[in-house]
């Protein structure tokens, strides 16, 4: 009875990262099949709505780099929780933003703030067991992808009902609840580190300069996810203008990425058994053809549900091995590593939903779709290049000795 207790205890706190992952993550992406309503609501173009997307994520990046590096330095449990609370005020401001302006600013803070859901993710490595690390990180990455993928869906569903505003008052309530279960279920995790801060961010960039598989994974990433948030940019628009969909109707669509989810713990047992560069490289070519799949399918609505089912299993698998790989790099570096890893992942999504929103203003569905089939193209150069150079390697080594 005493050996089950603690693996019950695991589960449960294992239980609670993955809803607070999802929960607080989801924040990123309630407004991208909102875009139309938002745009109407303040009078602005889809282009500039597209805004809200490229400047929430942009916060989220500039959180990761100002805060994500603290879950090495500070005690975990209350760096999430206390962070939550910000969150919280942002939501709320945003829900009752009467001008434009000031939505974007509020969207800026709850980007910079829902970088909680990255503290979590070392958090639930630190606690998994080392020969189990895939299968705990999968299983919290799990939520997290959930909450990508549902936020949508629901945010559709709920606007439809009561507006576009009520999904933030919404979160804000469901922030303090996540917060006082973090606070109740989660252990204390004191890190080891006794640094500075400028010293902490100082060692930031040494391991972006010493650490090359760091470096590779997360440049094909941030091409993945740029593509995934070029199509998720897009796709309400197209829905709603070719396909004349409401915003109940592009909830219902929105569902499709929830298989995307199914990917995550099927990426870490690959990784567990040593496929993870194999796998990484199927899924730069499953995310292309997904682009190319959409494009062709543009006046298809199945067509168009098979790609985001397709891009979204490719961005989430691809996600989970990278993650696999970079934590094995340095164990007292989790946090920062992670840092380096989606900070430059969601510059990347805030560039592209960017360029995808000016390109389906000048050149519609065609012009947003083929920009995000190049991406993971580009992704899967950087892979096959690795791969050469790594096998060159290790054929030059016996030479050498």
């Amino acid at each position: 009875m005493s050996d089950a207790q603690p693996v019950r205890s695991l589960r449960l706190v294992m239980m609670v990262l993955a809803f607070s992952c999802g929960a607080t993550v989801a924040n990123l992406y309630y407004p991208q099949p909102l875009l139309g309503e938002i745009a109407a609501a303040f009078s602005v173009s889809q282009g500039s709505a597209a805004l809200v997307v490229t400047l929430t994520q942009l916060g989220y990046a500039a959180g990761i780099v100002a805060l994500m590096p603290l879950g090495d330095l500070l005690e975990n449990r209350k760096l999430a929780t206390r962070t939550l609370v910000f969150t919280t005020v942002a939501l709320v401001v945003a829900g009752v933003s009467p001008v434009f302006g000031l939505f974007l600013a509020a969207s800026v803070l709850i980007g910079l703030t829902s970088v909680v859901a990255q503290i979590l993710i070392p958090f639930a490595a630190h606690l998994a067991p080392e020969q189990e690390r895939g299968r705990f990180v999968g299983t919290a990455m799990t939520g997290l992808l959930l909450g990508i993928l549902l936020a949508r869906t629901v945010s559709s569903f709920v606007a439809d009902a009561w507006g576009w505003r009520t999904i933030y008052l919404v979160s804000a309530a469901l922030m303090l609840l996540v917060a006082g279960t973090m606070r109740r279920m989660l252990p204390s995790r004191v890190p080891e580190h006794r640094v500075r801060y400028p010293d902490l961010m100082r060692s930031v960039l040494t391991l972006v300069r010493e650490e090359p598989a760091l470096r590779r994974r997360a440049a094909c990433q941030a091409l993945m996810f740029g593509a995934f948030s070029a199509f998720w940019t897009s796709v309400a628009f197209e829905l709603t203008r070719e396909h004349g969909l409401s915003q109940g109707g592009i909830g219902v669509f929105a569902l499709v990425g929830a298989a995307g989810a199914a990917a995550a713990p099927i990426a870490g047992r690959l990784g567990d058994r040593g496929h993870g560069q194999i796998g990484s490289g199927a899924a730069l070519a499953l995310g292309a053809v997904a682009m190319v799949l959409a494009d062709l399918g543009a006046r298809s609505l199945v067509l168009l549900a098979i790609a985001g089912v397709l891009l979204d299993l490719a961005v989430q698998g691809h996600q989970v091995l990278s993650q696999q790989e970079i934590y094995g790099l340095r164990a007292d570096a989790r946090a920062r590593i992670n840092t380096v890893f989606m900070a430059t992942i969601f510059v990347g999504g805030a560039v592209a939903s960017a360029i995808a929103g000016s390109l389906y203003d000048a050149a519609g569905w065609p012009g947003a779709s083929l920009f995000g089939a190049a991406l993971p193209v580009a992704g899967l150069a950087i892979w096959a290049y690795s791969r050469v150079r790594t096998r060159r390697t290790r054929l030059a080594a016996p030479t050498a000795s």
